[in-house]
């Protein structure tokens, strides 16, 4: 079986000698051709060369950043049958894609597991997000969650590491002093517009437009995870299904406070004059005349005025 081993050598989790023994598993039982990455992208560019050239299967060992751009390179020309399969060894901190998907987190479990997978043939065909020209495997977001992920960014610019307590600090802080605080005017728009009949979320009825301060959206549940904790603002995400949404209408200090403790709950049921959900859309679009700072799977995408949506099913094939 051809095999392209792709390699995040920075990855937050696994150490160079941990690397080895994993490689060395892997070239056991498969025609692996193995690539370290060396810059912003270069995931992208293995991932698109693995689609044209015909592998049977493309692993990322490396973070849901290193997940997410083997994916954008698998699916540069859109999803078809003879797709390399995609198969994940978690190195990352928070690992949400291949956790989500019920694989362990710890790196050599992970890859006991996916060796078991390819000798039995086991494959799982999932639906992903798009937004604009990007592919996300489990989340996006609009708003507040996007600049925190931007704040995050520049702490690991200066050596500081990822840690669930880097992730909150760096929440609070947003909270307390960025602009989101005064909403911006978003526009939610809902493709086809009866998508969002007998498919909706909200206990109480609420018009799918208006004043926003962050938007959510989910391919999968959970959203994230602090620690060993799941975060789930829209709890029906699932692969199998459209995107979920989640949407705040503002940052009131107690609407806030409750909807972080109903996200949190064990059995989270995010509700509330201020919250707008729907669940399993097929596509929507976000527009504000203010640019708000955007983000796909952890990473920053910068500040947009338009995030286009669509829910693809059965757009490709994991190794699990």
């Amino acid at each position: 079986m051809r095999a392209l081993l792709v390699v995040n050598p920075t990855a937050t989790t696994t150490r160079p000698r941990t690397r080895e023994v994993l490689v060395s598993a892997l070239s056991a039982e498969l025609d692996l051709e193995i690539v370290e990455t060396t810059h912003r992208g270069h995931a992208i560019e293995l991932g698109t060369r693995a689609a044209r050239e015909s592998y049977d299967v493309v692993v990322a060992l490396g973070g849901d950043g290193t997940v997410n751009e083997v994916v954008n390179g698998l699916l540069v020309d859109g999803p078809r049958a003879d797709l390399p399969s995609l198969g994940v060894v978690p190195g990352g901190s928070a690992n949400v894609f291949i956790r989500a998907l019920g694989a362990p987190r710890d790196p050599v479990d992970a890859t006991g597991l996916l060796l078991e997978a390819l000798r039995e043939g086991r494959r799982r065909t999932i639906g992903l997000g798009r937004v604009n020209d990007r592919w996300f495997i489990f989340c996006a977001g609009y708003g507040l969650d996007a600049a925190v992920v931007s704040r995050v960014e520049s702490a690991r610019s200066t050596g500081r590491t990822a840690t669930p307590g880097l992730y909150v600090r760096s929440a609070v802080a947003q909270y307390l002093t960025g602009p989101e605080r005064q909403a911006a005017n978003v526009e939610l728009k809902i493709d086809p517009p009866d998508a969002a009949l007998g498919r909706t979320a909200d206990r109480e009825t609420s018009e799918p437009n208006g004043r926003f301060a962050a938007v959510i959206v989910q391919n999968c549940s959970p959203w994230t995870y602090l620690g060993a904790r799941p975060v789930n603002p829209c709890p029906d995400a699932s692969f199998e299904t459209g995107l979920d949404l989640l949407a705040l209408r503002a940052w009131r200090l107690p609407s806030t406070l409750r909807t972080v403790w109903q996200i949190l709950s064990p059995r989270p049921d995010p509700h509330g004059r201020q919250i707008l959900r729907r669940h399993d859309l097929s596509g929507f679009v976000l527009r504000t005349d203010t640019p708000l700072a955007a983000q796909v799977d952890g990473d920053y995408l910068g500040e947009l005025t338009e995030m286009r949506f669509s829910g693809v099913p059965d757009a490709l094939r994991v190794v699990v």
